[in-house]
């Protein structure tokens, strides 16, 4: 089939870019640098035996010894070796597992995210830094078994029309309902072409069959395509039910160390990609950026610090958390009935005798949601143009999830857009303070179309694409990785108040930094 707006993208089994809306030379550089940095072994055939699977259960790992028989000391870093079996329990020979690391003090309140090392043979190394004191426990987990990643990715790349939404277009008494999407093929029906003229991003319907284009009054939500659901069951069952799904790996030997003091004279640590942004210690998260992190368990703490504010938060639901926790927290903040949308709002809050104003609003589509008014879906880069900014204005942007149903190419021109409309507004007002927040794991064993392996691409998208700028990147992912509480979409209340304690603590910082 032949999709509108689309052609060929020059990395293998990758689709898609709009015609309409060309890279620049530097872009397609960008796009191809992105896709390769997160493209990971070859796909492996989908007919792979089960018992050549990655197996859990004849999988271990095991705790290096530190260099020299030394104790270890805070500053130090731990490395375990990760030694994946099949359920033969014959070694691995090629990598691609997806696998999760955690270091953690339960009786602390303490947890680190560790950093997870593939040497594409069956081996990998889990690398943690050593933040505090006390025993502490690695964990280490196999979310997807290197086959289930293979067929996610052929799922992640070809997956253009397989989770649509639609539209009701009425005039007088006729209606009719359309299936809409970011491309659709060309070759069936006439389409209705609702490409935002100011961003570029293209959205298109098929046309109905006795209304005009214009009739269109709403968005939602469609059952998934047959076929895409059939390819979700195999998935699931394929792999014994969930048997390798989201298990932990156990370890051979002790799966804890003593952490002492930092030694007066430190040993030089291994080297590591990409340090953590942070760590929990008694349940509060500490930056690793030198912010540090205010804990604004007071109301009133967080009215003086929004005192004179605009806070505009920009995105999916997981971003309209931020905005339910503060109104419920902070009773001054009194929310104005605009008669919105229960989900996809806008809603709006104010505190007038401090001159604080709070909004939120949904991204444009794809957003997967009850039926909305066309009215209401609105781009974020459009949002941001539309800002005067300023040392008074807060932006918190969250645009992940709804993505993980598309191609990558799809995100990235997303985010492209949102990236530009960022810039422009940092150049017009410096003091603007804007918040990105990344993608966080879902890890629910029956939740293959927001596989934590998928949500981890677009993780590492968003968080390479906004490197650099002058935005606070929230890591969401670490943030929920790092926590004791079990992984979800809409993260737990804990982990909220320590993701507003640090947006916060950026907003209205600390005259002193460690």
């Amino acid at each position: 089939q032949q999709y509108i707006g689309l052609k060929p993208h020059p990395l293998r089994g990758l689709s898609s870019l709009p015609r309409s809306q060309e890279p620049s030379t530097e872009e397609a550089l960008e796009d191809c640098s992105l896709l390769e940095s997160i493209a990971g072994p070859e796909p492996l055939p989908v007919t792979t035996p089960l018992d050549q699977t990655s197996d859990p259960a004849h999988s271990l790992f095991a705790i290096l010894p530190a260099g020299g028989g030394r104790e270890r000391h805070v500053g130090d870093q731990l490395e375990a070796l990760v030694l994946m079996n099949d359920f033969q329990g014959r070694p691995k020979s090629r990598g691609g597992d997806f696998l999760l690391a955690r270091l953690h003090s339960p009786e602390l309140g303490a947890g680190v995210a560790g950093q997870v090392l593939d040497y594409l043979n069956g081996t990998y190394s889990a690398i943690f830094p050593l933040l505090w004191e006390g025993s502490v426990w690695v964990e280490v987990t196999l979310v997807h078994p290197s086959e289930a990643v293979s067929l996610l990715r052929r799922l992640q790349e070809e997956r253009l029309n397989w989770v649509p939404s639609k539209s009701l277009f009425r005039s007088g008494l006729l209606s009719e309902t359309t299936e809409c999407n970011l491309c659709l093929p060309n070759n069936q029906q006439p389409l209705c072409d609702y490409t935002d003229p100011r961003t570029g991003e293209p959205w298109f319907c098929y046309k109905p069959k006795q209304l005009a284009c214009d009739t269109r009054i709403n968005h939602f939500k469609a059952v998934f395509f047959l076929l895409f659901l059939l390819l979700l069951f195999f998935l699931f069952f394929i792999f014994f039910c969930g048997i390798n799904i989201n298990v932990h790996i156990h370890a051979t030997g002790s799966d804890s160390v003593t952490v002492v003091a930092a030694a007066p004279i430190r040993t030089p640590p291994l080297p590591s990609r990409t340090p953590p942004s942070g760590y929990y210690y008694q349940g509060s998260w500490r930056a690793l950026d030198g912010v540090v992190i205010r804990q604004l368990d007071d109301p009133a703490a967080i009215i003086q610090c929004l005192k004179g504010k605009q806070v505009y938060m920009y995105g999916d639901s997981t971003v309209r958390q931020y905005y339910d926790y503060l109104t419920s927290f902070v009773p001054e903040l009194k929310k104005f009935n605009i008669r919105s949308h229960v989900r996809a709002g806008p809603f709006m809050s104010v505190n007038i005798p401090n001159n604080i104003l709070l909004k939120y609003r949904c991204h444009g589509p794809p957003i997967f949601w009850p039926p909305l008014s066309v009215s209401q879906l609105h781009y974020v880069a459009n949002e941001l143009d539309g800002l005067a900014g300023g040392s008074d204005t807060v932006v918190v942007i969250s645009v992940s999830t709804h993505f993980s149903f598309f191609p990558l190419q799809a995100y990235i021109r997303r985010l492209r857009r949102i990236r530009r409309a960022v810039v422009r507004l940092l150049n017009r007002a410096p003091g603007t303070v804007v918040v990105v927040r990344s993608a966080n794991l879902d890890q629910r064993k029956d939740n293959f179309i927001n596989s934590d392996w998928i949500l981890t691409q677009l993780d590492r998208v968003l968080k390479a694409m906004f490197r650099g700028l002058d935005v606070m990147l929230l890591d969401a992912w670490e943030m929920t990785l790092a926590h004791h509480l079990p992984h979800d979409l809409h993260p737990a209340p804990p982990i909220i108040k320590n993701m507003i304690n640090t947006i916060l603590s950026g907003v209205c910082p600390l005259s002193s930094r460690t």
